[in-house]
C-alpha cells in the first residue's frame, strides 16, 4: 500500500485508481473488484450496474480529469465517501475549481482527494479549496510534502476555507494613549 497525506497526517491508501487503456473505453471497461476509484465517465455511463455495489458496500469512488464539471456529478455526489481530482500536470489548475465547486456548491463533505502530479507547492492552496487528501507524486517525499501544508501562516484571500478576506478579519481600532 502506498502513503497519502489526509487530514495532515500520514496514512496508508488502500484504494486503487483505476485508468483506462488506449483500449478501453468507459462504457464497457470492467471496474474490479475491492475499493476502486474509477473515472467519472465510467460512472456515468455505467451508473445502472454500479449503484448497487455502492450502496451495499461503500467499495466505490469517481475521479475528475480536468476538463469535467463538478456539476457532471450534481445529484450523485453525496453517494460517494470518497471523490478525487486528478491533476495530470503542476501547471493545470482547473482542478481547483472542481474541488471548490464540490465543496461550496455542490456542499461535497466527504474526503475530497487530489491524484496525479501532486506536488509540495499546491499542497496549501489545494487544501484552501477543499482537498482535505493527497495522492503526491511518488518519486517526492511524502514527508517534506506534508510540511506545505503549513508553509504560510495565513491567507488574505477567501476561499472554501476561509469566507472572509484578512482586512475584515484584522481588528484595525485605534487604541488611545
Amino acid at each position: 500500500m502506498r502513503e497519502i497525506i489526509k487530514d495532515k497526517a500520514i496514512v496508508q491508501d488502500d484504494w486503487t485508481v483505476l485508468r483506462l487503456t488506449e483500449n478501453e473505453t468507459p462504457d464497457a471497461v470492467e471496474v474490479p473488484a475491492g475499493k476502486t476509484i474509477i473515472p467519472l465517465k465510467v460512472w456515468l455511463l455505467q451508473r445502472t450496474a454500479l449503484i448497487t455495489r455502492l450502496q451495499q458496500q461503500q467499495d466505490l469512488a469517481v475521479w475528475f480529469s480536468s476538463d469535467e464539471a463538478a456539476q457532471d456529478l450534481a445529484e450523485d455526489a453525496s453517494l460517494f465517501t470518497l471523490i478525487a481530482v486528478d491533476f495530470p500536470k503542476f501547471s493545470d489548475g482547473r482542478g481547483y475549481s472542481i474541488a471548490y465547486n464540490l465543496r461550496s456548491r455542490l456542499a461535497y463533505s466527504g474526503e475530497l482527494r487530489a491524484i496525479g502530479d501532486v506536488l509540495r507547492d499546491q499542497l496549501f492552496f489545494m487544501q484552501r479549496v477543499g482537498f482535505n487528501a493527497f495522492a503526491t507524486r511518488e518519486d517526492r517525499s511524502i514527508q517534506d510534502a506534508l510540511k506545505g501544508l503549513t508553509d504560510f501562516s495565513d491567507a488574505y484571500q477567501t476561499s472554501w476555507d476561509q469566507k472572509n478576506p484578512l482586512f475584515r478579519r484584522v481588528d484595525r481600532s485605534v487604541v488611545s494613549a
